[in-house]
């Protein structure tokens, strides 16, 4: 029986700038940082929550032969790999916080659904990340 997420990868396109970028203007933490001969397992967490970790991942060996690393690099760049949903407990103030911080590629401001508050941000790369406040779901015209 799976009783847990220990680990998701998102595909970037410098480790260190994609580091920067989830911990200095989104807010998360490093979680393991290690090398393996040239390969480095790098991966960042939301705060205090060790839970799940996303790692930072490079197209390239020893996973991909360069072919396959091109093309994987090409999708990151026009956004098409998956990509990664947080929740917040204030998306309106998250939102200013985000653009202090010197985030711009919003593909979204903070917009009211039924089902609560999001909005959506592209990392450095083109991946795509929504960031839900969640609210009380309910049916459309109920």
């Amino acid at each position: 029986m799976i009783t847990a997420l220990n680990v998701t990868s998102i595909y970037v396109l410098d480790k260190e700038e994609a580091l920067d970028f989830y911990v200095t203007k989104l807010g998360l933490e490093k979680g393991n940082d290690v090398k393996q001969g040239e390969y480095r397992w790098l991966t960042v967490r939301v705060p205090g929550n060790g839970a799940t970790e996303i790692s930072l991942e490079q197209p390239g060996p020893p996973i991909h032969d360069e072919q396959t690393a091109a093309q994987l690099r090409e999708l990151i760049a026009k956004g098409a790999l998956g990509g990664l949903v947080f929740v917040t407990d204030d998306a309106h103030a998250l939102y200013k916080t985000l653009r202090e911080r010197g985030v711009t590629d919003f593909t979204q401001e903070p917009t009211e659904h039924f089902y609560g508050i999001d909005m959506g941000v592209r990392d450095p790369f083109g991946n795509a990340i929504r960031i839900l406040q969640q609210g009380k779901a309910h049916a459309p015209g109920a």
